[in-house]
Order: structure tokens, then C-alpha cells, then sequence
């Protein structure tokens, strides 16, 4: 391992690069894990940013959670009986349960994946 210097005043600064970082599409969950990392374990989201593995973490955070959210949301509306029929016949009551539906499975998420 060969290093190179660069002179900056005084001083001889080494030529330091990272290796490429594979890139996958972050979204919502993967976003809101960067925050959270970045305010809250900052060693940890240095660690992986120096081994060039944060994009790879965020993108299996962001795939992780989708799955569970799709998941969960399905699991949960047949407890409740939330059907098609329900949609047919009264479809603000259905529009009603699924938010309710929406935000306790995102809720669930947040605080098992994003936050952990």
C-alpha cells in the first residue's frame, strides 16, 4: 500500500478516497434511519459511512420495512374486517379503519426498524 501526499501549507496531508459505495434507491424508511443514526447513534453512522456500507444498510432498512409495512397493514384489516364489500357499501368507513390501519403499522415500524 503505496500512499501519496498533497502539501498544504506546512503540512503534508495524505491522499485519502473512500472506494466506490454501491448506490440502491432510498425512500421514506431509509431517509428517516439516516436521521435518526445521524442524531441519535453518531459512532454507529460513522462506522458505516467510513466502511462504505450505510447506502447498502439504508437501502435493506428501507426493503425491510415496505415488506413488514404491506405486511402488517394486510394482517391487520382482516382482524378488523376491513373488506372490499366494506369499500362498496360504505366507503368512508373504509377510508376511516385503513388510516387508522396505516398509522398504527406505521407506528409499529418506526419504533421496531427505523428507531432501533
Amino acid at each position: 500500500m503505496e500512499l501519496t501526499y498533497r502539501t498544504e501549507g506546512d503540512y503534508l496531508i495524505p491522499n485519502l478516497t473512500l472506494p466506490a459505495e454501491e448506490t440502491r434507491p432510498i425512500g421514506k424508511y431509509g431517509r428517516q434511519r439516516r436521521r435518526y443514526l445521524q442524531q441519535h447513534r453518531k459512532i454507529l453512522y460513522t462506522n458505516l459511512k467510513t466502511t462504505c456500507t450505510l447506502n447498502q444498510h439504508l437501502a435493506e432498512i428501507e426493503q425491510t420495512a415496505t415488506e413488514r409495512m404491506e405486511s402488517l397493514v394486510a394482517q391487520m384489516a382482516m382482524r378488523q374486517g376491513v373488506t372490499e364489500s366494506l369499500k362498496v357499501s360504505d366507503q368512508m368507513q373504509w377510508v376511516g379503519l385503513m388510516n387508522n390501519i396505516r398509522q398504527a403499522a406505521e407506528e409499529i415500524i418506526l419504533n421496531e426498524l427505523v428507531l432501533a
